[in-house]
């Protein structure tokens, strides 16, 4: 586990969104031997939940992360499963 590469990623995603809810999970060590992985690159699942995301589509969500993310889908990350969406306005604090 890289927690230099989560922290980074998860400093991207707080900045950008001000996500209510963001899990970071670093899933490199089930990769190991990919191409990705030989290369240095990690395996991340990320789920967000932010009101940035408020009536954009699935595509339009995705996009936004990866241009958040910029640099580190080019040297860091290798693959990226991604769940981002806006609160539902039924959830109950």
């Amino acid at each position: 586990m890289n927690d230099s590469r989560v922290s980074a990623i998860r400093a991207r995603l707080e900045a950008a969104f001000q996500p209510e809810e963001l899990d970071v999970i670093d899933e490199s060590r089930l990769h190991v031997g990919h191409p990705g992985a030989r290369e240095g690159k990690g395996h991340f699942k990320v789920r967000i939940v932010s009101k940035r995301f408020a009536g954009t589509n699935p595509l339009t969500r995705h996009r936004m992360v990866y241009e958040a993310l910029d640099d580190l889908m080019k040297t860091e990350i290798h693959a990226l499963s991604l769940v981002a969406f806006a609160p539902s306005p039924a959830k109950k604090d």
